[in-house]
């Protein structure tokens, strides 16, 4: 989603404006920050809360999507999901032709879907996300609908270790849009890299700098190893390792 950095007055800009639930997560630090948790299903509570200093607040705000009763969203659990437990793995981690059985049933067995989960595949390695669960789709468009990436909480957190897990579906398809590759290629071949693109663009952000340097240069490194990747797909000959954005 379309994002940008803010500076906020936690007070003025949401406390005096939250109402029922959200109003009921404020409170007062030990160290007399304004603090306030939300309300969800899981991690919201005071061990997790969000502080201003002491009631500033930087942070990053995504546009507007359409109210639910104009444009109801489906959420859907991603199929390469982590186990997100201590001793069991995932399906995926164990099962060598678990991109197959994914590949019949719906609605990866046909359509644009299967696509969208490797360029969210790809995404993710980039930033070192490793907590993609769910991901949403507009109803209203059924299966043609594109893929909303709504949670990048755990992106750019170790730039020093690329997290190859993250790239379990590319990696067991072989499988790219090919508008991603080509994309992928100019960013490695320049003359702009994919860290100056990002440079250039967090630049006219209202709280830059945002990423630590290491994680602009992680940015480079993994574009390689993508494409190492899919050259190792190709050279295995299993697929063509790269499908038009309308292949169905």
């Amino acid at each position: 989603m379309p994002v940008t950095g803010r500076i906020l007055n936690m007070t003025t800009e949401l406390y005096q404006k939250a109402e029922g639930d959200l109003l009921y997560t404020f409170f007062i630090s030990p160290s007399d920050n304004m603090c306030f948790h939300g309300k969800c299903s899981y991690y919201c509570d005071t061990s997790h809360a969000i502080c201003g200093h002491p009631d500033t607040l930087e942070g990053s705000f995504a546009a507007f999507l359409p109210p639910s009763k104009i444009a109801p969203t489906k959420a859907w659990r991603h199929p390469w999901r982590r186990s997100y437990h201590k001793r069991r793995k995932a399906q995926w981690e164990t099962d060598p032709d678990y991109c197959q059985l994914v590949r019949e049933i719906p609605p990866y067995d046909k359509g644009r879907r299967l696509l969208d989960i490797m360029d969210m595949s790809v995404f993710d390695f980039l930033t070192g996300n490793m907590d993609r669960h769910h991901y949403e789709t507009f109803k209203l468009f059924g299966n043609n609908t594109f893929t909303l990436h709504l949670d990048q909480g755990r992106a750019f957190g170790k730039p020093f270790h690329d997290e190859f897990s993250i790239l379990a579906p590319v990696l067991h398809c072989c499988l790219l849009r090919q508008s991603t590759l080509e994309t992928l290629l100019k960013f490695h071949n320049g003359p702009v890299k994919l860290s100056e693109a990002m440079r250039r663009s967090m630049s006219v952000d209202p709280v830059n700098p945002i990423l630590w340097e290491p994680h602009l240069v992680a940015l480079d490194r993994r574009v390689e190893i993508i494409l190492k990747a899919i050259r190792d797909c190709i050279t295995k000959g299993e697929n063509p390792a790269a499908l038009d954005e309308n292949t169905t």
